[in-house]
């Protein structure tokens, strides 16, 4: 199913592909967990390192709270462990701010960002509705009715994808967290993630799914800070469109990495 030299995420990892391949390190969005990656996984391990770790509050690591300093702590950790360094680092949602929080410390060490829903910059108005609507989220998830209503929800919504039945199961077997999505607000707001992106030299995808309308906001300004970017958007397809258009998505990263990250290997 995967490529050669595949390793389960027994320790909140997965890992795939051939150990000298260009690594590509996945960081997944609020609620879900690293098997949001499985489409990109199986079709990039046969030429890619494709790493895809839980952050903290998700999976493995669910008996922990989401913060910053931590979370760069697991890609650290999931980078020097498995793979020979400079990675290009996918992110979606949750997971771009973590990716460009990274790069931004670290901008030596990636050869290439793609960032999915992570353009709206959470700076100003965007500040205070990114804290507003954590806070609703975290009063809507407190009680376990609730927190169990948004799980159910979550479930739904993967279960009406078409994925392969493997892939779906891997998803929900995984879990979904709820309160993770409205505890990782209050990292996020106020930090200009667009000032922190303008520092990073290499090249940059924005890759958009087209009826992401919240989290888009900004994407041209975001795609001009940065010093190499473009702008692609998948049509028809909404926030976590890797899971939406797999296929499209996969292509789109291994177009990138062909085209744009000079090959070391």
């Amino acid at each position: 199913m995967f490529g050669r030299d595949t390793e389960r995420g027994y320790d909140g990892i997965d890992v795939a592909g051939p150990a000298d391949g260009t690594p590509i390190v996945f960081v997944h969005g609020a609620m879900f967990t690293r098997t949001m990656w499985r489409p990109q996984q199986r079709g990039l391990s046969d030429a890619y390192r494709v790493v895809a770790p839980d952050l903290p509050g998700h999976g493995v690591r669910a008996s922990e709270t989401f913060q910053m300093e931590p979370a760069i702590g697991v890609l650290e950790d999931a980078i020097e462990r498995h793979t020979d360094g400079n990675p290009v680092l996918v992110g979606l949602s949750l997971g771009g701010y973590v990716a460009t929080e990274y790069a931004y410390h670290n901008p030596a060490d990636v050869d290439g960002l793609v960032l999915t829903g992570s353009s709206a910059n959470p700076v100003g108005g965007m500040e205070t509705l990114t804290r507003g609507f954590g806070g609703l989220a975290r009063l809507a998830t407190k009680p376990e009715l609730g927190n169990r209503l948004v799980e159910r929800l979550g479930e739904q919504w993967v279960r009406n994808r078409d994925l392969p039945t493997d892939t779906e199961a891997a998803i929900i077997d995984a879990g979904i967290y709820p309160r993770q999505f409205g505890n990782a607000g209050p990292p996020l707001a106020g930090e200009d993630f667009r000032a922190k992106l303008s520092t990073y030299p290499g090249p940059t995808l924005i890759l958009n799914g087209e009826h992401d309308k919240v989290m888009r906001r900004g994407e041209r300004e975001h795609a001009s800070a940065a010093q190499d970017a473009r702008i692609e958007v998948l049509a028809g397809v909404g926030h976590i469109c890797n899971l939406h258009r797999p296929e499209t998505y996969t292509s789109r990263v291994r177009n990138f990495v062909q085209q744009r990250v000079p090959s070391q290997r």
